[in-house]
């Protein structure tokens, strides 16, 4: 819900992404005054930015779970070596 009545906003359509179909911005009060073509342009900048998709912890994730396999595999290949040694 918008409260207030006298609010500037602009829209921007042209998303040129397929997360979102419209965004629109809210001018705070005390920027009212700027242009308009300054205002659009800075609005445009930060809705060019919004098409990229959100940055993801996925590759740390993959990197720490593979790295924990690897570790566990050495530790085994160690205690089988070590129990040959003994039989042996």
């Amino acid at each position: 819900m918008i409260k207030g009545v006298n609010r500037q906003v602009v829209e921007v359509n042209d998303t040129q992404c397929e997360y979102f179909e419209k965004i629109m911005f809210f001018v705070k009060p005390e920027y009212a005054s700027v242009s308009e073509g300054k205002i659009r342009e800075r609005a445009g900048m930060i809705a060019d930015s919004s098409t990229l998709p959100p940055p993801t912890k996925l590759h740390r994730v993959r990197f720490f779970e593979a790295a924990k396999l690897i570790l566990a595999a050495l530790c085994g290949a160690a205690v089988t070596a070590l129990l040959l040694k003994m039989v042996m």
